[in-house]
């Protein structure tokens, strides 16, 4: 393994003296907005983390090796994203083999932190069954690597664009445990409510710890799913982002766009349908999610 991870000098102290670590993609960086504001949000990021007690660790495949915590020239490749390929595990081996610079998605990052020995990850929202997948069966890797790597995904749901209802029934099939943290519902993304429930509502960070300790002191396998809500104050209307959603997905039809090109493209034109305001509100979720998987990560740390 040595041959290909590569983890830097201040995430391997942390691991090593049991300290509290997060996990951070790098996908949102190269192909979920745009330079320079991707780099600023990757330094906010990474602050909040550390404000809370947790050392971030943000990943990506730079230089033929599987990178845990990036330097600030690492970081500025990843938000230049030039020639930055979108990588899943069935991508890893290629990119790796081929010296390809690669920006890591919610499976890949999961893989990377099981890796180096990395609990928690926070991220924006997991993928999952896509709309009309029983028909093209298209869904998101995101969902066996939660069935079968063991960290916890602290995020704002599901991607609202997904069939969060097909989404949520794949999880539980696959045993992945769906955790609201201070939320009977469970979220849409932009939104606090998708009409669907979690499986168990967290009062607070230490019980989601304590959940997290005894599924793995059983031997249980898989992550779960610490459904954090999008603050208030930021939420987007549903039905108003239904109706932006479901305009988004005819363009990709007409376009021809599948496979894993589909999230970017209907995440920009998201944006542009909403002149800018989805953009907003995805950082401050993203931001809300690095503060609870720090909170979480650092609870963990004491048991």
């Amino acid at each position: 393994m040595n041959e290909y991870l590569c983890i830097t000098e201040e995430v391997k102290a942390a691991l090593e003296a049991k300290r509290p670590v997060v996990a951070l993609e790098s996908t949102i960086l190269s192909h979920g907005m745009p330079y320079p504001e991707n780099l600023e949000f990757s330094h906010k990021v990474e602050e909040i983390i550390r404000a809370e007690g947790a050392i971030p660790a943000t990943t990506a495949i730079i230089g033929g090796k599987l990178r845990v915590g990036l330097t600030a020239e690492e970081l500025e490749i990843m938000c230049r994203a030039e020639n930055v390929a979108k990588v899943s595990r069935r991508d890893v081996a290629i990119c790796l083999a081929t010296g390809q610079t690669g920006a890591t998605t919610v499976a890949t990052t999961m893989m990377l932190a099981e890796m180096a020995g990395i609990r928690f990850f926070a991220t924006g929202g997991i993928g999952g069954v896509h709309r009309g997948a029983e028909t093209t069966m298209d869904i998101s890797a995101d969902l066996q690597e939660l069935a079968n790597t063991p960290v916890a995904v602290i995020c704002a749901g599901a991607k609202s664009l997904l069939d969060i209802g097909l989404t949520l029934e794949y999880l539980e099939t696959m045993g992945v445990p769906v955790i609201g943290l201070r939320t009977d519902d469970f979220p849409a993304f932009y939104c606090r409510k998708s009409g669907y429930s979690v499986d168990y509502n967290a009062p607070d960070e230490e019980t989601v710890a304590k959940v997290m300790k005894a599924k793995w002191d059983l031997g249980l396998k898989g992550g779960s799913v610490i459904a954090n809500p999008i603050p208030k104050e930021y939420e987007l209307d549903y039905d108003e982002m239904e109706a932006v959603i479901n305009k988004a997905l005819k363009a990709a039809q007409e376009e021809g766009i599948h496979g894993k090109a589909t999230t970017p493209f209907l995440l920009a034109h998201i944006k542009e349908f909403t002149d800018g305001v989805s953009l907003a509100s995805n950082l401050q979720l993203a931001y809300h999610n690095a503060k609870e998987a720090a909170k979480i990560a650092v609870a963990y740390s004491k048991m």
